[in-house]
């Protein structure tokens, strides 16, 4: 205990009074309840109180903006949220290089905000932009449609500031695209969910802000139409920024399709598509047709929203697995997918037994790991959290990440438990 009351009053003085405060019930994560929440101005400040919680063995929960809290299994514990959100600084715009250095706790929006005036954009779409910080996105590894053009986020970062349990700040990459040297450490920090250090500044390398973005729109009357028209978009020489499939138990596929650049590109692609799609209707597009992810996070409750991976050609034949699955049931669902292969699927129980929805979702990942492919439950009650890794299957790469959790955080202070396989 009295480590403990130590490590309280050299947090309070390392930070500050004004940026440490007792937790209320709206911070607990899963039911978890720290005991208290800071906010370092500063990477340095970040690194110094890693240290000192990791001394007095205080397990520490990032966070960036908070849109994304309740992803991950559910904390073991947790007596400290570290919040990166005064992290807020673009720290560099080298337009001229076409890269940027950003504090983690930048929001997406106000990023690019900044890189519009030079007319430069991070080529990335990732959920409610207005609130996500860069920390956050990248922690989750979250990208949109765009990736079938610009690739994912690790794609598109090439040097980043970790900072590390025993306090030190280790960087990696720099702020020239062509960066070969070091440890590729902004890859494996990705996706990661905070559990080998908190990011604290990133370097990415950027794309012009297209001239022109048309989109178009096909409602197909199956899933084999669909799928088909899909995987014939990806075998010809087009280079749409958006492919992108909605589906739900009420309604049939629509396709939708994005392209940038200048008119007369922009023309000779949608008319090389309207060939390509001749057995489809052409349809107007919705407005807002590009958040149609984001909106998975709406409606009635209990729900589970969860995030896939399929070969493409297999998304035809996942589309049948899930109606048949909800169709004895009369349970309504919605699905968001990229042409890439990566999901998201929302189904709601209507206040029906959670035990249903589980076997459900089961019988969804057993279907898809067996073709290589995978199925993470993003949200869903708390009841389901306690019965299953929302994460699914590791397969052999289970003991190869827990090293690596153990080099880098040996004592397991960052989010435990919230990472595939209770890391």
């Amino acid at each position: 205990m009295a480590a403990v009351e130590a490590a309280w009053s050299d947090l309070r003085a390392l930070v500050g009074a004004e940026h440490m405060r007792a937790a209320m019930l709206e911070d607990a994560v899963d039911g978890v309840l720290p005991q208290m929440i800071i906010e370092p101005g500063n990477p340095e400040e970040v690194a110094r109180a890693l240290k000192i919680a990791t001394g007095a063995g205080l397990q520490v929960i990032p966070r960036g903006g908070a849109t994304k809290m309740d992803w991950g299994n559910p904390p073991r514990s947790g007596a400290l949220i570290l919040s990166t959100r005064r992290l807020d600084r673009i720290v560099e715009h080298a337009w001229g290089d076409m890269t940027a250095t950003v504090g983690a706790g930048c929001t997406f929006q106000q990023l690019q905000q900044t890189l519009a005036e030079h007319g430069q954009r991070l080529a990335l779409d990732p959920l409610w932009p207005d609130q996500a910080t860069i920390g956050g996105i990248l922690a989750t590894n979250d990208s949109g449609p765009l990736r079938i053009r610009f690739g994912s986020l690790r794609d598109l970062i090439i040097g980043i500031t970790l900072a590390l349990p025993d306090g030190t700040l280790a960087k990696s990459g720099g702020k020239v695209v062509k960066n070969v040297a070091g440890y590729d450490l902004p890859k494996l920090a990705t996706g990661s969910l905070g559990t080998l250090g908190i990011i604290t500044q990133a370097i990415f390398r950027l794309h012009p802000v297209p001239r022109e973005t048309r989109t178009l729109t096909f409602s197909t009357s199956d899933s084999g139409t669909m799928n088909a028209l899909v995987l014939a978009i990806q075998d010809c020489n087009m280079v749409p920024t958006g492919v992108q499939v909605r589906a739900g138990s009420s309604s049939t596929p629509e396709v939708d399709l994005r392209f940038e650049g200048t008119t007369a590109g922009c023309d000779a692609q949608i008319e090389q598509t309207l060939r390509i799609a001749s057995g489809a209707r052409r349809i107007e597009s919705p407005a807002e047709v590009w958040n149609a992810r984001s909106e998975l996070w709406s409606g009635a409750e209990p729900s589970v929203v969860c995030k896939f991976t399929l070969l493409p050609a297999d998304l035809g034949t996942f589309l049948n697995s899930i109606r048949k699955a909800s169709e004895s049931l009369h349970w309504p669902w919605r699905l968001v997918a990229q042409a890439v292969g990566v999901g998201y699927l929302r189904i709601e129980s209507a206040g029906k037994d959670t035990g249903a929805l589980l076997s459900i979702l089961q019988d969804l990942r057993k279907k898809l790991e067996t073709r290589g492919g995978s199925l993470v439950i993003l949200r869903c009650p708390l009841e389901i959290k306690s019965k299953t890794d929302v994460w699914g299957s590791a397969g052999d790469a289970l003991a190869l990440m827990r090293n690596i959790k153990a080099q880098f955080d040996p004592t397991g202070v960052l989010n435990p438990g919230r990472f595939l396989g209770g890391i």
